[in-house]
């Protein structure tokens, strides 16, 4: 549930356990097949391009995001010189530059050629650009495009995703991030006296000229609930994909002291299934795609391993297509790239290429991807949901928790080196 109305591509309806879904559940994880992956990405756009694909004309309306996750997929698997290649990435922003809006001395992006700008496929628009390293694009008003951003936060902090009025706590991840890839997100530090004592503490806060940012983090506070989670708006069931969208924000927007973190990773650590997968909600089916939105949560909250994570990573493994290509939401299901973006990232996030590369270059019989040996992956961030590579370059801010689990497979890395980090115990920072 990213972003977009993709989550219709999830549905997460119950169904009767069948004795061929337990016992694949027994078998052993398959391999990652990386080149057959990598050619499934690079097909999608003939796929879809063609006059006569159903997929293409019931996905239209979101193709900026369909195109932001196929690149940025494909980035994870390979360097940035392949992907210019084989994708044609300087196209690929050519027709992003023919879907900017500019309206009323704003500009925002809309989901395709001809389609009204919406913060969704604005944010999607933004990230494609900074995988193509073309955020400096003459063509690109960044502060117009801010203004677009500023002009559709309410006087409560909240904001709609376009000139209609719908709010969604995903419009208020969509709207920070935004600006922090444009650059227009500053930090402001500040010492506080201590109960009258000689002893201060240092307080990081985020502004920007073009929003509260406060007003807008404590927005997204309203929409905790009393289980730990957060809805689309306050008082909305809680969902893994809302989750992410707010604790993305507020990592963002160094708001995490807004967070009861203890509730919040209980209810995520609950949605992992038998099968090793996670769901969105009690009493779901597992989805590939929650590997994306829970475990990206749990990892900005240092909480990563209060799941099992080698389960999960055999679950989406046998989510793949090993003959055409992609991930699936579950395993036997046709693939699509929603799922295979984030099955992938799921999988990055796991530490499982670099784990696997390892193996194999330490083993002499290798052990079946011995392709893995001779790739350089690349990490997604947690916050961004772009190469890690990508985030660092452009030097972008972001809060987490520190984990005080020594193994920790994301802290382990380099991932969050760049962000600021909460102490796992400060009650005062991580609790009502």
């Amino acid at each position: 549930r990213f972003y977009d109305e993709a989550y219709l591509m999830c549905s997460d309806d119950e169904e009767e356990p069948t004795s061929s879904n337990q016992e694949q559940s027994s078998l052993p994880p398959p391999k990652f097949y990386d080149s057959i992956h990598a050619s499934y990405i690079t097909s999608l756009a003939a796929k879809h391009d063609a006059p006569t694909s159903y997929e293409g004309a019931v996905t239209e309306h979101l193709r900026m995001s369909g195109v932001y996750w196929s690149v940025t997929a494909l980035s994870i698997l390979r360097p940035l010189s392949e992907v210019n290649a084989v994708m044609r990435l300087p196209e690929i922003v050519e027709w992003v530059f023919k879907c900017y809006i500019t309206e009323s001395g704003m500009c925002g992006f809309g989901g395709n050629v001809g389609h009204d700008a919406h913060l969704l496929y604005t944010l999607s628009a933004i990230q494609i650009l900074a995988v193509a390293d073309r955020l400096d694009d003459d063509r690109l008003n960044k502060g117009k495009v801010a203004g677009f951003v500023s002009s559709l936060q309410q006087p409560d902090g909240s904001f709609s995703g376009d000139i209609w009025g719908e709010v969604d706590t995903r419009f208020s991840y969509c709207a920070l991030s935004c600006l922090s890839l444009l650059g227009f997100l500053d930090l402001e530090t500040h010492t506080n006296d201590l109960d009258g004592s000689s002893r201060t503490s240092t307080v990081t806060t985020c502004t920007s000229k073009y929003i509260d940012v406060p007003k807008a983090a404590e927005y997204i506070a309203q929409c905790q609930n009393f289980d730990g989670g957060f809805g689309c708006v306050p008082g909305a069931e809680s969902h893994a994909g809302q989750i992410f969208c707010c604790v993305g924000a507020l990592a963002i927007a160094h708001s995490l002291h807004h967070l009861n973190a203890d509730l919040l990773s209980w209810w995520l650590c609950e949605r992992q299934c038998d099968g090793g997968g996670l769901n969105g909600r009690p009493e779901k089916q597992s989805d590939v795609c929650y590997s994306w939105w829970i475990l990206s949560s749990l990892c900005i909250l240092g909480r990563v391993n209060t799941i099992s994570t080698r389960k999960l990573e055999g679950f989406i493994l046998k989510c793949q297509d090993d003959e055409e290509g992609g991930i699936a939401d579950r395993p036997d299901n046709m693939a699509d790239v929603f799922h295979t973006f984030f099955g992938i990232s799921g999988l990055s996030l796991l530490g499982y290429f670099d784990r696997v590369q390892a193996q194999n270059n330490t083993s002499n019989e290798g052990s079946g991807n011995d392709e893995f040996s001779s790739r350089i992956y690349r990490k997604i961030d947690p916050l961004y949901a772009l190469p890690t590579d990508v985030v660092q370059k452009l030097n972008l801010g972001g809060q987490v928790v520190k984990s005080n689990d020594a193994n920790d497979v994301i802290s382990a890395d380099d991932r969050l080196k760049q962000y600021s980090k909460l102490p796992p115990n400060n009650k005062s920072s991580l609790f009502f």
